[in-house]
Formats: C-alpha cells, structure tokens, sequence
C-alpha cells in the first residue's frame, strides 16, 4: 500500500481532531479555562479531559498556569499556536450554524472594535487572499503539491 498524500491537515487534525479536543479549545477561546468548566461545558469524562489537557499542553497548543498553589490548581491559556486556531473554530461554527442547524445559532460573536474600528458589529467568518484582501472562492484557487512525487490528484506515474 502506498503511503497517503503528505498533508498539513492530516497533521493538524493528528493533533486536534481527536474527540472534545476542539472543544477544549472552544472553550478556552470563549473563557472557560478551568478544569471543571471545561467538564461541564463539554461533557467529556475527566479522565478522557485529563488527556486531551496533557496532550494540548506538550505540543503547545495550550499552556497550564498555576491560580492557587494551596491546594495546586490550574488553567488553561491558549499558546499563540492556540490562538491561531480561532479562525478554524468560527469557520466551523458557521459552517455547522448554516448546515445543521438550519440557521439556528447557539452562540452569536460580535466584533467589539479596534484599531480606531468602530465595533458592534456581528463576525462573518471569511477567507481572504493576503495581496489584495478579497474574499476568496473555492474556483479561484490552484493547487502546486510541493512534496516530489505527488500531483494534484495522487501519486506522479512511475
């Protein structure tokens, strides 16, 4: 069997993908950076969160940071890797609010403003090409595999 396409999003979910972790981070970038807020708002078994925790926090993803040392407890702060992961959860969150929900939202962000931008304005998840800061379409894109032997659709003929 050959190996599979040499991908960033096979890494990326690796990493994230594994159940509730995405959810840790959900949580994390709303607020919640507890341990037991974390259970509660996202339901997941404390040993199973314990690990996700652990794994988030080795690859830098997270950091833990001592709030009480009598008894020692912790939070959790996203890392700048953390933080750069925003944009994938509002892109999910709005994919899932129009696909399976039929337009119903569970949570509503609003952009409070900065950098003399007036705020009060409701966050629309876009992407955008880094040159001239328009919206870009799935049709406007072209694909260059940089991994020698591979092409847009698979493994280059021998």
């Amino acid at each position: 069997m050959k190996d599979a396409r040499p991908c960033s999003i096979a890494g990326t979910l690796a990493l994230v993908g594994e159940k509730y972790s995405l959810l840790v981070l959900r949580e994390v970038s709303l607020g919640a950076t507890r341990f037991d807020q974390l259970v509660r708002n996202i339901g997941a078994p404390r040993d199973v969160l314990t690990n996700r925790l652990k794994r988030l926090v080795d690859v830098g993803v997270l950091e833990k940071v001592a709030y009480s040392e009598h008894p020692p407890r912790f939070e959790y702060r996203p890392t700048t890797a953390g933080l750069e992961l925003e944009p994938v959860l509002l892109t999910l969150m709005a994919w899932g609010d129009r696909h399976l929900n039929d337009g119903d939202r569970p949570m509503v962000l609003e952009h409070v403003g900065g950098h003399g931008h007036v705020g009060g304005h409701e966050l629309v998840p876009v992407v955008v090409c880094s040159e001239c800061g328009e919206q870009v379409r799935h049709d406007e894109l072209t694909a260059h595999p940089q991994t020698p032997g591979w092409t847009v659709t698979g493994p280059a003929a021998a």
